[in-house]
């Protein structure tokens, strides 16, 4: 350990697409791999289409920092609970898994990798099916504002599906005292670069920033939101679609109780504490402490909901944060492991999250008006951010084009 400054735990991120965890290893088959601007993608053909593109379903890949990993994203997507890469195929449609340079760009620049991905599958595609285009978390964002500017520019994307994986439409989450503890470590690290990038700005509800320490809409949130507003909002020539990992009742994770304590570090960053989030004025969200170079803050909300234990896909945020300073030499107190990161009514866009009364509201009592999309699922339990489950990937087959 340094003698100046308290171990650099910044050396993890908060990945997403997807959480889930392949039980056994899945071996990626032989596929094309397409160059794109900002980005490339790897084209699995339909087992019985003949040869060449036919049917093609183009799935985008979702946060993080750096270059996609696609065989990690067709580990999740294929090994867990349900293989979806396999059954798309199987049903003659030819799987277009997009990935980027950089995954926590903006989402206008990684926009034109999703854009050139629909295009080159078009002008490759032999015979008139519509394609089916969507993504996962970020994807689902990204692919979003690449066929509503498509349309905006009057360009043809010849797209008859869209959908969005656990998309946080209405904005996402991460616990304000876990970003400002990205910059409380004394290094630079890649964690406050993953919550500092472009993406994150963009999709976070609410972002600290590490210059003022002040917490609020990140500049680059507002800009993308009324450039979604001036091309469009959504693609207005396919179906829309949207798929949740979280419940529709209004019931989230009871375990995690308002104004609780969700991790204490003790031995390295002594004394740090993280809470789960609680509504009020004046809520302490985390009390931060390192003893080289010293120094200590105490990080409060005003006017939040309860978001971390809110109905929506579940992020591992404390749980990650904890194996890493353990592996440092900590010891933790880890009370709450996982939390709300994409609300269920930001992933199927029914209601803005600002307010206890819409994060909690129970969609199902909802009218299906509401909602931006068409049509929309949630799952029957609380499960993983983008976790690939049975009952939500039976859903979405069945309502593919013909």
């Amino acid at each position: 350990m340094s003698e100046t400054a308290e171990p650099n735990a910044g050396t993890f991120t908060l990945g997403t697409p997807p959480t889930t965890a392949s039980p056994t290893a899945v071996t990626v088959p032989e596929h094309e791999e397409w160059p794109l601007p900002n980005g490339f993608a790897w084209v699995f053909p339909g087992e019985d289409n003949g040869g060449g593109i036919r049917r093609p379903v183009i799935m985008a890949d979702g946060f993080n920092l750096g270059r996609s990993e696609l065989d990690k994203l067709y580990q999740g997507l294929e090994g867990g609970e349900f293989p979806l890469v396999s059954e798309l195929r199987r049903r003659n449609r030819d799987v277009i898994l997009v990935g980027f340079e950089e995954r926590s760009a903006s989402i206008l620049t990684n926009a034109e990798t999703a854009t050139a991905a629909i295009m080159r599958a078009h002008a490759e595609q032999l015979g008139d099916a519509r394609l089916v285009v969507g993504g996962f978390s970020m994807g689902g964002i990204v692919t979003r504002y690449a066929l509503t500017r498509l349309e905006m520019q009057r360009m043809d994307h010849r797209t008859g599906l869209y959908f969005s994986w656990d998309s946080p439409h209405r904005g996402a989450s991460i616990p304000v005292g876990v970003q400002a503890f990205a910059y409380f470590i004394p290094f630079p690290n890649d964690f406050a670069k993953q919550m500092n990038s472009p993406a994150a700005r963009q999709m976070l509800w609410r972002h600290y920033d590490k210059d003022t320490g002040k917490i609020g809409v990140a500049p680059e949130r507002t800009e993308f939101l009324a450039e979604l507003e001036r091309i469009g909002n959504w693609p207005r020539i396919p179906r829309l679609l949207g798929l949740a990992n979280g419940r529709a009742d209004g019931v989230g994770l009871p375990e995690v109780k308002p104004g609780e304590v969700a991790l204490r570090v003790d031995g390295i960053y002594p004394g740090t504490t993280f809470y789960t989030q609680a509504q009020g004025d004046d809520v302490t969200a985390a009390y931060l402490k390192r003893r080289l170079p010293q120094a200590e803050k105490t990080v409060t909300t005003n006017g939040f909901p309860e978001l971390d234990g809110a109905p929506g896909g579940t992020l591992h945020t404390y749980e990650i944060l904890a194996d890493t300073l353990r592996k440092l030499g900590g010891t933790v107190d880890l009370r709450h492991e996982d939390v709300c990161f994409v609300p269920s009514v930001s992933a199927v866009a029914v209601r803005d999250i600002e307010k206890q009364s819409d994060l909690y509201v129970n969609i199902d009592e909802l009218s299906p008006e509401e909602s931006e999309f068409d049509d929309f699922v949630l799952s029957s339990t609380t499960t993983p951010h983008t976790a690939i489950s049975e009952e939500l990937c039976t859903w979405l087959l069945d309502r593919l084009p013909d």
